[in-house]
């Protein structure tokens, strides 16, 4: 349906720039050649030839090509900010309708200074209004779809990396800006209105998948922020670039073989590098006296009692290696799953897998061609259903994808593995899965502010995290 609603726009689009192009004196056909047609608009409303050109630079293109359609519709005696909205806006109805209106015509070269003067026009202090808080909007908007954004972080899933309370710049340039995928939205609002609730977007139309260059590839280590995948299931069913954001360290890339022996991330075999502030549950046990509760609000370390003499925390090995020295501390040791633990909410649900214990799975790339078994099913059943739209069945003779009989499938696009690295409080891939190309939103490059709910006054802001590097 939503396909049908944008092939009847962009049809009625066309048939008002060739009326109107023919008005002009030129010939209609000229409005239905792509950049040609934009040079003519040049002609027709005494712009440079050059700009024609900026239409190929991403995000400026958008303002040039704003600005263009203003002039045109300036060409033709719409000068009006009513009249500029509708032609931007609802240009499916306005540019049919002044291409058959006979009142319409052809008034000139609207940006020389000749037409200005022939027909002068002053703009009332409400219409500058408009337009700044419009170009305002316009602007944010492509900024934080092409360029940046900024992000909090939620949660504590990657402590003690991330903060919770920290303001982080997301880049969308390093790996490659995704064209939005859900264009009808309101705008600064995610998945949800603000105040009122319901949906800030429109769904009838979607866009597919594109992404423009970038000048890098995800690689292992990054932190990157995705659209989480559940929410392609109910209750949610949103939209992939609606879904909530997350942020997380890419473990694996597509292509790698990836496993977790003992808490450690292997990649191709080989140990991964662990975060400098990973961190995991650690079992203390003391001698009996209580812990001193200033050292552990210092420290920043909450710690959860589990017994008479007994604790537990999360904790980076060096906070460790800190405790383990104080007077009181009999032992301490990170609390690991053993192979035998099974976790029912682990991806797969393999019995013999759990958050500490994991895989080998073999992370999905464009082009890679897995044989359909068993074993490889359950791993990768999603990622064909959900993520590339097939459906799959299993039948008494085999599976069938699309209704055809298949004992393979070739993926269609790469997928990453995403972890946090606070590794034993964080939902992540190792619960669901596979992180599709499509849902990835960005790099964090910084924090350029971070904010402490528990502090007081000024020690509310971590100075100390302003402007401070994402490792």
């Amino acid at each position: 349906m939503g396909f049908i609603i944008l092939i009847l726009i962009i049809v009625l689009n066309l048939i008002g720039y060739w009326k109107l192009f023919e008005k002009a004196g030129r010939p209609g056909w000229e409005s239905l050649i792509p950049f040609y047609n934009a040079y003519i608009m040049t002609r027709i409303t005494g712009r440079p030839a050059w700009w024609i050109f900026l239409l190929l630079i991403p995000v400026i293109n958008f303002f040039v090509g704003i600005g263009l359609a203003i002039d045109f519709m300036k060409s033709f005696g719409k000068r009006s900010f009513l009249e500029h909205a509708a032609g931007i806006i609802l240009s499916f109805i306005a540019i049919p309708y002044w291409g058959f209106d006979k009142k319409t015509t052809y008034w000139g070269e609207s940006a020389t200074e000749e037409f200005r003067k022939k027909y002068p026009y002053k703009k009332t202090a409400a219409r500058e209004w408009a337009d700044a808080i419009i170009f305002a909007v316009v602007a944010a908007t492509l900024i934080r779809s092409f360029l940046i954004e900024a992000y909090m972080i939620p949660t504590g899933s990657m402590e003690r990396s991330l903060l919770v309370g920290d303001f982080l710049f997301v880049s969308k340039i390093n790996y490659g800006a995704r064209i939005p995928m859900t264009p009808v939205a309101f705008p600064f609002a995610h998945h949800t209105m603000p105040i009122i609730g319901g949906k800030a977007y429109w769904d009838g139309i979607k866009i597919p998948y594109k992404r423009l260059p970038g000048f890098e590839k995800i690689k292992r280590n990054d932190v990157v922020v995705f659209n989480y995948p559940v929410e392609a299931d109910s209750p949610y069913f949103r939209p992939v670039d609606k879904r909530e954001n997350y942020i997380k360290r890419c473990q694996g890339i597509a292509g790698d073989t990836l496993s977790v022996v003992h808490a450690q991330v292997f990649v191709n075999g080989k140990p991964n590098e662990v975060p400098p502030q990973e961190q995991l549950i650690y079992d203390v046990i003391t001698d009996g006296t209580d812990l001193n509760p200033q050292r552990l609000l210092d420290l920043r370390i909450e710690a959860e009692r589990t017994g008479v003499n007994s604790y537990r925390m999360y904790l980076t090995k060096p906070l460790a290696e800190v405790i383990k020295g104080w007077a009181n501390i009999k032992t301490i040791s990170p609390s690991i799953k053993n192979k035998e633990d099974h976790e029912f909410e682990i991806f797969t649900d393999n019995p013999h897998w759990n958050q500490d214990n994991f895989g080998p799975v073999i992370i999905p790339k464009k082009g890679w061609t897995v044989t359909l078994d068993s074993a490889t099913v359950p791993v990768y059943k999603r990622a064909i259903t959900v993520y590339e739209h097939h459906s799959f069945e299993q039948r008494p003779d085999g599976y069938y994808i699309d209704g055809q009989k298949t004992n393979t499938y070739t993926f269609a696009m790469d997928y990453y593995w995403m972890m946090g690295d606070n590794r034993h409080n964080s939902l992540d891939s190792r619960f669901w899965g596979f992180v599709p190309e499509d849902h990835i939103v960005g790099k964090a490059l910084f924090v350029w502010l971070s904010y402490d709910k528990d502090g007081t006054f000024l020690s509310k802001i971590r100075w100390n995290r302003i402007f401070m590097g994402i490792k």
